[in-house]
């Protein structure tokens, strides 16, 4: 037979006083369940009215019997790590910042193999992307031609033209 834990009534009070600092819709429904088994409500009466399933409100109280109220906000997301700190991010990307000023073209091909001799390995194909745009960057390219010049034939009479009237 399963484990059950009980809340009693002074813990339904914290959890309460809990939901009021917090601004975190998430932490704010676990906190919810956990004020609701508080005044008596079963966990299939409590995920009814938090719309979810009975299972989730159970590991939300056994979390938080385990842990206190500690164990219901949410943690660092579980994904990957990033390589550098944002301020690290920003020393790295402030030469090429500098060389963007002054006109020149910058590839981000250039970028990424300085990004991965700086970690040490390679990097997956859009994470630099990410880091550009996390920093404000934008991809600006010089267009090929104007949309609205004239076609080589018409430049080459516009020349005849200019050359007659000089004689």
């Amino acid at each position: 037979m399963p484990k059950t834990y009980t809340i009693t009534e002074s813990q339904g009070k914290e959890a309460a006083h809990a939901r009021e600092k917090t601004q975190d819709k998430r932490v704010d429904k676990r906190l919810h369940a956990i004020q609701l088994r508080g005044e008596g409500y079963k966990n299939p009466a409590i995920a009814a009215k938090l719309d979810t399933v009975p299972k989730v409100v159970s590991r939300w109280v056994s979390a938080y019997c385990n842990g206190g109220i500690d164990a219901l906000l949410i943690k660092q997301s579980s994904g990957r790590p990033r390589q550098m700190g944002y301020e690290e991010e920003s020393l790295f990307l402030e030469s090429y910042k500098k060389q963007a000023e002054q006109g020149h073209i910058i590839e981000v091909s250039a970028i990424r193999a300085a990004y991965e001799e700086k970690v040490g390995h390679p990097i997956g194909g859009s994470q630099i992307y990410y880091v550009l745009k996390r920093h404000g960057w934008r991809k600006v390219m010089p267009r090929s031609k104007h949309p609205n010049k004239a076609s080589d034939e018409e430049i080459e009479s516009s020349k005849k033209l200019t050359l007659e009237s000089v004689k």
